[in-house]
């Protein structure tokens, strides 16, 4: 179990690094004239995943949740092939990656380099899968539904669609 939350507290370390470097990316593009789309989203989509990681943690600690080798090893695979993912996302996108929807005037479109030659959102889709994966390391299965179904629901249908437009907007300038 306290691999478990070593694995968790790292990956929220992970994510600290991704502000940060999001963060560097944004004061850039916003120099560079870049406009935020969906501001509104962004408080919540920090919370979901944020409660994420703890609710990974908290079940568990509290539901004594335990490790099973032949669902959890796999499970780890998976998710550290997310991050492999997540930073093949960031590497390709380069100075337009970023965790808000800021559209650069005169920025091409990322669409046929790395994972976007496959996938048009593949880091929505690397978190999906992370989001199944991470929890079921351990057998967290709670964390795991309650984050997909709200990641789907109350995330993904409004961020997609700004970013899709944000993304019309790009492609017309």
């Amino acid at each position: 179990m306290i691999w478990y939350v070593v694995l968790i507290l790292l990956t929220g370390a992970e994510r600290v690094v991704e502000l940060v470097i999001s963060k560097r990316n944004a004061a850039r593009a916003f120099a560079a004239g870049g406009m935020e789309f969906g501001q509104r989203h962004f408080p919540f989509m920090v919370t979901l995943h944020t409660g994420f990681l703890l609710a990974c943690i908290a079940e568990v600690l509290f539901l004594d949740r335990p490790f099973i080798p032949a669902l959890g090893w796999p499970m780890l695979a998976i998710a550290l092939l997310a991050q492999v993912g997540r930073y093949w996302v960031i590497h390709t996108l380069g100075a337009q990656w970023n965790t808000r929807v800021i559209v650069v005037p005169g920025a091409g479109r990322v669409a046929s380099a790395g994972l976007y030659r496959w996938l048009r959102h593949p880091n929505y889709w690397i978190v999906a899968i992370e989001g199944v994966a991470l929890p079921l390391v351990h057998t967290a299965w709670v964390t795991a539904a309650v984050f997909t179904v709200l990641n789907a629901v109350l995330l993904l249908r409004f961020r997609i669609p700004i970013e899709n437009g944000a993304l019309r907007l790009l492609d017309e300038r």
